[in-house]
């Protein structure tokens, strides 16, 4: 029982480190630069004839010239065929070069080959972007010595609890991605809303060295980033960057979704990020057991505090994404379950990402 308990306070001082560490990075106000940096959106897709078409008109509403940004669509053996319209601004459509166990690593490797920006920024096919995403970015990197940027990720939810189940999940990945910079121990990041400068890409060599893992062409950059130049690496913390995607309709895509994002933590380079992902394990495996091996008013209250903490990080992540906050109590007690469940299966099972086996 002493080591649950121990167990426990580590797992507690944890969670209040990374909110302390998100207290401290600053929202970004922007100084309204004039535009220059210029930029190349790569977007790997396959099958998303359904999803690009509002990812494009979300492009077409930037309040950024035209003459200073292009979009690259790497199409990953896609069955169904999307047509090109004009949008007013450059698009290219490439044919990924897959050459290694990892489509989205290989679409961007075959992106770079014809990128003749300076920056990259990369995004999904089922995302929206803000109106003032790149005119934000190219004012922070015009006054900030900065080579990398991290940026937040949101979804649009519906009514129903399988939505905000995802939310909660996502503002809880948010809070430790955004207190983890502010503790200068960043270990991740979404690709999803992920900008580096060309030059940085190719002095890290690009995913050399982790192209065998399927996913991970935002995590193990960022760390091999770290690594390289941690000055340089940096998280922009503002609304206006923000990206917004849709949940899951689902819990098996779910759960496949949240397997491939934890079979990453087995290769992770940071050791801060390995021993929070332990922590986290134990702490939501140490709930499991205290319903079975405590008595079960001090297992309540145990479990109380833990929620609470919990909620500590997810309100001011989801205040910072301006979101409401739903079925959080119910969430938070079947979460243990559902995280213990999730990472035993990404170290021993197989998993589906756009109609194709992923095995570990």
């Amino acid at each position: 029982m002493l080591l649950l308990t121990i167990i426990l306070l580590l797992y507690g001082l944890s969670i209040l480190g990374l909110i302390y560490g998100f207290s401290k990075v600053k929202t970004y106000t922007s100084s309204y630069s004039i535009p220059k940096t210029k930029f190349s959106i790569l977007v790997p897709f396959r099958n998303e004839a359904k999803n690009l078409p509002q990812l494009l008109e979300s492009l077409t509403k930037l309040d950024y010239p035209t003459d200073l940004f292009e979009l690259i669509l790497i199409d990953d053996e896609s069955e169904e065929k999307f047509v090109i319209q004009d949008f007013g601004f450059r698009i290219k459509v490439v044919q990924n070069n897959r050459v290694s166990n990892s489509p989205k690593k290989d679409a961007i490797t075959t992106a770079m080959q014809i990128v003749k920006t300076d920056w990259i920024i990369t995004t999904d096919a089922d995302c929206i972007v803000p109106q003032k995403w790149l005119s934000t970015l190219d004012d922070y990197i015009q006054n900030h010595n900065v080579e990398m940027l991290a940026g937040a990720v949101r979804y649009e939810c519906g009514n129903s609890f399988l939505h905000h189940f995802q939310q909660l999940d996502l503002a809880s990945l948010q809070g430790a991605t955004i207190g983890s910079f502010g503790l200068n121990k960043g270990f991740m990041c979404n690709g999803a809303n992920f900008a580096y400068s060309k030059s940085f890409f190719v002095a890290l060599n690009g995913f050399e060295g982790n192209d065998a893992i399927a996913s991970g062409d935002d995590v193990f950059l960022l760390q091999k980033a770290i690594a390289h130049a941690p000055e340089s690496v940096q998280y922009l913390k503002s609304k206006n960057t923000t990206i917004t995607t849709n949940p899951v309709d689902n819990w098996q895509a779910l759960f496949y979704q949240r397997v491939r994002w934890a079979a990453k933590t087995t290769a992770y380079k940071s050791q801060f990020g390995k021993g929070l992902g332990i922590v986290v394990f134990l702490g939501n495996l140490t709930i499991i057991l205290l319903l079975f091996f405590m008595h079960y008013q001090t297992a309540l209250f145990l479990i109380g505090i833990k929620i609470a903490i919990d909620a500590g990080l997810i309100l001011k992540s989801n205040r910072f994404l301006s979101l409401t906050t739903r079925y959080l109590v119910l969430s938070s007690v079947l979460y243990p379950f559902w995280a213990v469940t999730v990472a035993l299966y990404s170290v021993f099972g197989s998993y589906e990402w756009k109609g194709r086996t992923f095995k570990q």
